[in-house]
Parts: structure tokens; sequence; C-alpha cells
């Protein structure tokens, strides 16, 4: 969360001419709830079976740019998936940019904690290792859209553009 994957994946999509998928999105239009509802109602391992859901139905989108929840990782399924129908890139940024994009947001329900800061650090220690074995990492911290793209485009193969 906050380190741009929405924003600069739409901005890819444009830039490639291709279609953009943003999994939360469709997750929440296929339950009828926002992300947050889902896991006040349901828990966040429901949430992970709608969006393994969703990520199965946009695997076989060619071509797509596709926008996942920093957690999809955490499955070794998804990250296989991903793997093997595109390339996986990996944006991060520090815990410390990370809080000032998404600010006292209350509709990140892993962040509902006294610490925030403190939560983030530790999804991000948590999860190290499954962002490790992305195909792709960019550290997007002080980068713009538009950098953030220019990186990502630098990194692809030339059969991707």
């Amino acid at each position: 969360m906050g380190t741009g994957k929405t924003v600069a994946g739409r901005a890819l999509s444009k830039k490639l001419r291709s279609d953009f998928v943003d999994l939360d999105a469709c997750i929440e239009e296929k339950a009828g709830a926002s992300i947050a509802d889902i896991f006040r109602a349901n828990g966040e391992e429901y949430f992970r079976s709608l969006e393994k859901q969703a990520l199965l139905a946009a695997s076989v989108k060619k071509g797509a740019v596709v926008s996942c929840g920093g957690g999809i990782v955490i499955d070794p399924d998804n990250m296989a998936l991903m793997k093997e129908t595109g390339i996986c890139i990996c944006l991060s940024a520090s815990p410390q940019e990370i809080l000032k994009r998404i600010g006292a947001t209350n509709h990140r329900p892993l962040l509902h904690n006294a610490d925030p800061l403190d939560r983030i650090q530790k999804l991000l220690s948590d999860r190290d290792s499954y962002y490790r074995q992305a195909d792709v990492i960019i550290d997007t911290t002080n980068l713009s859209v538009e950098e953030i793209v220019e990186a990502i485009l630098e990194k692809l193969p030339p059969s991707a553009e």
C-alpha cells in the first residue's frame, strides 16, 4: 500500500496501450462492498480467497497491467501464477513515505491500530522474502509517477513494450 501500484499501473497501461486491472476494484465490484467492509464482515482469510479468484480472472488477460494488493504474495500459488503469466514487478517505498502517502486513512484494514508506522514496518518485514521474488523491484520513495513508469519500462524486455 502506498507504493504507487494503482496510479503507476494506470499510467503504465496507458503508455503501453494495454488494459489496466485493479484487483482491489474488481474484488469490491464483485463483492458489492469495500475492502474495509469485507475485512470487517468476513476477515482477512475470506478477502484473500476473493483476491485469489480475482487474480485468476485477471491472469487470462494477455498484456494487461494488473495492480495487486501488497498481501497477495503471501500465497505461493498467487506468486507462481503472476510469474507464469507475466512479469512480476514490486514497487516499494520506505515505511515513512508509505505512511505519508496514505495518511491517516481509515480504509486500510491492516493499519487499524495505535501505531500505523510500526504496523507498516512489520508488514514490510514479514513480506520481504516474498517481495524479493519479484522479477523487478523498484523503490518509488523519491519518484514521481512518470519516473516510476520510466523505471518500469527500462526493466521490461523489449517484447513486453
